[in-house]
């Protein structure tokens, strides 16, 4: 996966770290720090399903854009 920094870069985008990104339930989605990123997923209750990060460490499954 691509970190979020370089998306912005490439966009010519400013950002400042730390990059933090939460849903609309107030749950975090996305962190990145310069070292690396993290990403999160929910189902419909909040219950956290999926956990990534930019060392390789996986938890769980990601939902599928049709199972959104």
């Amino acid at each position: 996966m691509k970190k979020l920094s370089e998306t912005l870069t490439e966009l010519g985008i400013a950002f400042s770290f730390p990059i933090e990104i939460k849903d609309a339930n107030g749950n975090w989605t996305y962190h990145e720090q310069f070292w690396g990123w993290e990403k999160w997923g929910y189902d419909a209750n909040g219950n956290r399903t999926y956990y990534e990060n930019s060392y390789g460490r996986k938890e769980g499954t990601p939902r599928s854009k049709t199972n959104q």
